[in-house]
């Protein structure tokens, strides 16, 4: 009769335990979904911005119809990309047509005075900041998430589960060149 007690409580804690490890795991994963939500919806607000940027630029150049041909498409391509991985692949090509946009208003001083652009540049300026600490936020909870399932006895019931691994947003080789945007 004891024994049956001991292994009742035994099987019980057991229980416990893996309980409580499932509800770490599961817990981690949704501060990654979060995270990861947060890039999306500063992506969403740059995108957004894109059309008035475009616009006002428009306004005063006529001759830069590649530029901002380019930057119209890219915005529609992150518009209707999927995964998050895509959307940042395409806002690293953005940044850089953005970049070339802004190259462009240097030759149009009109352009630079203009209180709407100024205004837009700020607020990119401040998304992008919001953006690079998105990104942080989101690897901080990737890797506290990817060591909790790899850890030991989390690691035996991660796989059982089906917790997978959650990837880390790197620095695309224009960011590591340290490239200095100037407005």
């Amino acid at each position: 009769m004891q024994t049956g007690i001991i292994v009742g409580v035994i099987i019980l804690l057991l229980v416990v335990f893996v309980i409580g490890i499932y509800n770490k795991l599961v817990k981690q994963r949704m501060l990654v979904k979060e995270a990861a939500s947060d890039i999306e919806t500063f992506l969403k607000q740059r995108f957004d911005m894109i059309p008035n940027l475009v616009e006002i630029v428009k306004g005063y150049t006529k001759h830069e119809s590649e530029t901002l041909k380019g930057v119209t498409e890219m915005r529609a391509k992150a518009m209707s990309a999927d995964s998050l991985s895509e959307k940042l692949d395409i806002d690293n090509k953005m940044s850089g047509m953005i970049t070339k946009l802004f190259a462009v208003a240097e030759n149009y001083p009109e352009l630079k005075a203009d209180t709407s652009f100024l205004e837009l540049q700020t607020n990119l300026s401040s998304l992008e900041e919001g953006i690079q600490k998105s990104r942080r936020y989101y690897n901080a909870t990737a890797r506290d998430y990817n060591t909790a399932i790899v850890v030991f006895p989390a690691s035996l019931l991660a796989g059982i589960f089906g917790f997978k691994e959650e990837p880390f947003f790197e620095a695309t080789e224009e960011e590591k060149k340290n490239v200095e945007v100037k407005f």
